[in-house]
């Protein structure tokens, strides 16, 4: 079985974290290592993941793309898997992962994110999200999609193999948003982009701060913005941290 590390940045995520790491916990079979990457919280995120004993790293810089390149550099997995502090994996995780990198053609997985809230599902939008990971290639890069493009998100939990992630560069780390659509674009270059037929489950804390509406909105525009050439820094302005 390949060894995988799985790395979860986060920063101010003491609402999530917790249950997440109880559900990583319960993977089977077990991850290779857990390593939170903290970006300097201000909450009881470290207190929540030295309790689950897991490997905790700190970084000087926060930011995401900063905060995954620092816990690949620590992993010593052979693959690496990026998850979100507020997303929900299944028990079978890494039979998943393995299987679908034991293709080497397929250079890079993510999974169907199901965005989930107290007492709803947002069927809708999570559709939108699905169809997106294939639309948004086929549009603005057609000649990358039929070489197997497929653009995944962070709560989609992106995995690769930890060798072609270095190749590649790794995240780039002026980027304060779409970091996984860059790392999609470099992998390509590897191998397929592939969308896994199982599911995840997210938070919808984002959707419930802005509307279903409003966020699709947002996500729409950022998309066809970043499709476009927008740069990653003018984009963020339009996407706010929500805890």
């Amino acid at each position: 079985m390949s060894k995988v590390s799985i790395i979860i940045p986060t920063l101010n995520e003491a609402a999530s974290l917790g249950s997440t790491l109880r559900c990583l916990n319960a993977l089977s079979p077990n991850a290779w290592e857990i390593l939170v990457v903290d970006g300097g919280s201000e909450d009881e995120t470290v207190e929540i993941a030295k309790a689950a004993n897991v490997r905790l790293l700190t970084c000087d810089k926060r930011g995401r793309a900063i905060q995954m390149n620092c816990g690949a550099k620590a992993a010593t997995g052979d693959i690496v898997c990026f998850l979100h502090a507020d997303t929900r994996v299944p028990d079978d995780l890494i039979t998943v992962i393995a299987a679908t990198l034991a293709d080497k053609k397929i250079a890079c997985g993510g999974f169907i994110s199901i965005m989930v809230g107290q007492n709803i599902t947002r069927w809708w939008i999570s559709l939108h999200n699905y169809l997106k990971t294939y639309y948004a290639p086929l549009l603005f890069k057609p000649h990358l999609f039929f070489r197997g493009l497929r653009l995944l998100f962070g709560d989609q939990v992106m995995f690769c193999r930890r060798n072609d992630f270095w190749e590649c560069g790794g995240f780039d780390e002026n980027l304060p948003i779409m970091e996984e659509g860059d790392l999609c674009l470099k992998l390509v270059q590897k191998g397929q982009i592939r969308l896994v037929n199982r599911i995840v489950q997210s938070s919808d804390r984002r959707v419930a701060r802005w509307g279903a509406l409003k966020a699709t909105a947002i996500y729409l525009y950022i998309g066809f913005l970043w499709g476009f050439g927008a740069s990653a820094t003018y984009l963020k302005q339009f996407y706010e941290e929500i805890r």
